[in-house]
């Protein structure tokens, strides 16, 4: 029986530590299983590409880190899949067009999986604070900038420890990324009523900010994933109720 939701991500660490302030704090319909991919998006996309009828819970499966997690487990044990990477757009092997290739591929939790992207990386969620305009932040995205250290200087204290972020972050958090979803296609800084499929995010962080001068508008996908998953009344709820 489809019961499960598997939870791909990209590396061990600071996505892992999301995920244990978001189980912390939100609740879901099913039990979760995470797993880890442990390379970035474009050695994803080299293993898709090689191969067309890969599927994506055999990849997963096959790599080294999970094999003791997925034990058992087969693909119908699973409802929904969700994958979690970065843009990581200064990598050697990094192309605009696979990004693009890879979320025409995942773009359904309850077939392929669905695909959520971090401009630039994951550290992208806690790159807030009094001091910082959001609407417009963007950095540069094809040179390495060393932006996990950035994010890091920049966060306030209660937002640097990822998995002990707090019910008022995490407020923040929703609140600033979804209206800067909202922003980067829509050029309304406001929170959205609508979801934004992650195609067309990007499709819009090509047009406004990539194409144009090689920065990336900065962006979690974690909000946008719980936007997503919970829908506009029950996430507006959370962001007012935590705001009262």
């Amino acid at each position: 029986m489809q019961d499960k939701l598997l939870f791909i991500f990209e590396g061990a660490s600071s996505e892992k530590e999301i995920m244990t302030s978001v189980t912390n704090h939100f609740t879901f319909n099913s039990s979760l299983v995470q797993c880890v991919f442990d390379a970035d998006i474009y050695q994803l996309y080299k293993l898709i590409s090689a191969d067309e009828d890969l599927d994506t819970f055999t990849i997963i499966k096959n790599r080294f880190n999970n094999k003791n997690i997925l034990d058992g487990y087969t693909r119908k044990d699973f409802a929904e899949i969700y994958l979690f990477f970065d843009y990581d757009g200064h990598d050697t092997f990094a192309n605009d067009d696979s990004i693009s290739d890879l979320l025409r591929i995942f773009n359904q939790e309850t077939e392929t999986g669905k695909l959520f992207i971090s401009y630039p990386m994951v550290e992208a969620i806690k790159h807030l604070g009094e001091h910082v305009d959001f609407k417009n932040l963007k950095v540069k995205c094809k040179e390495n900038i060393r932006y996990k250290k950035i994010a890091g200087e920049i966060a306030p204290h209660h937002l640097q420890a990822l998995k002990r972020f707090t019910r008022v972050a995490w407020c923040e958090i929703l609140n600033e990324h979804l209206r800067k979803m909202n922003f980067i296609v829509n050029d309304n800084f406001v929170l959205p009523v609508e979801y934004t499929s992650q195609d067309v995010i990007f499709q819009n962080q090509l047009d406004k900010y990539i194409n144009i001068d090689e920065t990336v508008a900065v962006l979690s996908s974690f909000p946008i994933f719980l936007f997503d998953y919970y829908g506009f009344e029950k996430t507006s709820n959370f962001i007012n109720d935590n705001n009262n």
